[in-house]
């Protein structure tokens, strides 16, 4: 019986993620948080929190809530809160956030957007 009851409460641990290897071309859209180990050619637009793991590929344009970037994306950026560019990031592309963070050896190419208009 305890152990029913512990699976019936995981469910809400559950996340969407695109393992390593794995190679989409076409659009996502996601109402909660996504974390890409793979490569997308295409755009994202997730509602909760994405994660671009450290050998990931975006070709396309990413939209969401929050953003954490350790791999390569080649194109705009809009982060409704928080835009994280970690050590390992790569981005070539504009970035419409509230608030951006970049760590040293993060590789950012682009203009940056700060005022506030960054749902368009």
């Amino acid at each position: 019986m305890g152990l029913k009851n512990r699976e019936d409460t995981s469910v809400g641990g559950l996340h969407n993620a695109l393992a390593a290897g794995s190679v989409i071309t076409g659009d996502i859209v996601i109402d909660g948080d996504f974390r890409l180990d793979g490569r997308i050619v295409g755009n994202i637009q997730c509602a909760g929190k994405l994660v671009i793991g450290p050998k990931a590929h975006v070709e396309g344009n990413v939209i969401s809530g929050n953003a954490e970037i350790l791999g390569a994306v080649i194109g705009d950026i809009r982060a409704e809160g928080v835009l994280v560019l970690k050590a390992t990031a790569v981005m070539q592309g504009d970035v419409y956030t509230s608030t951006l963070e970049i760590e040293p050896n993060a590789k950012f190419t682009g203009a940056c957007d700060m005022s506030g208009n960054n749902k368009k």
